[in-house]
């Protein structure tokens, strides 16, 4: 169990994604992204979704991003934060929010 003050700890946002590009060095199906996370900026983010999601359905589409973990190298690419995803035995998909909203909004 975590606390509401522990859970409070996680910068939760909304991140558009830019650009995705095929992560050529990683040893499974990855896209390297550029998310637009408004006054946090653009950063990288690593993904292994490229078997559930094409390019065309990620580029300019609004997720539900993570910002405030630690930056973590992925076959040679730093990754900078984290898109919020489900997954079941078959799927996995990706959270998002319900209406268009600005990149870098707070989730609450």
């Amino acid at each position: 169990m975590v606390t509401i003050d522990e859970f409070k700890n996680i910068d939760l946002r909304v991140g558009k994604i830019i650009e995705v590009n095929d992560h050529e060095k990683a040893r499974k199906p990855m896209y390297v992204l550029k998310v637009d996370l408004g006054e946090l900026g653009v950063r990288t983010i690593v993904a292994g979704i490229k078997g559930f999601y094409s390019k065309e359905e990620l580029l300019n589409t609004n997720f539900i991003v993570v910002t405030n973990l630690d930056h973590k190298e992925v076959a040679g690419v730093v990754s900078e934060g984290m898109l919020l995803a489900a997954e079941d035995s078959e799927h996995v998909v990706l959270l998002r929010p319900e209406k268009d909203i600005a990149p870098g909004s707070k989730i609450h």
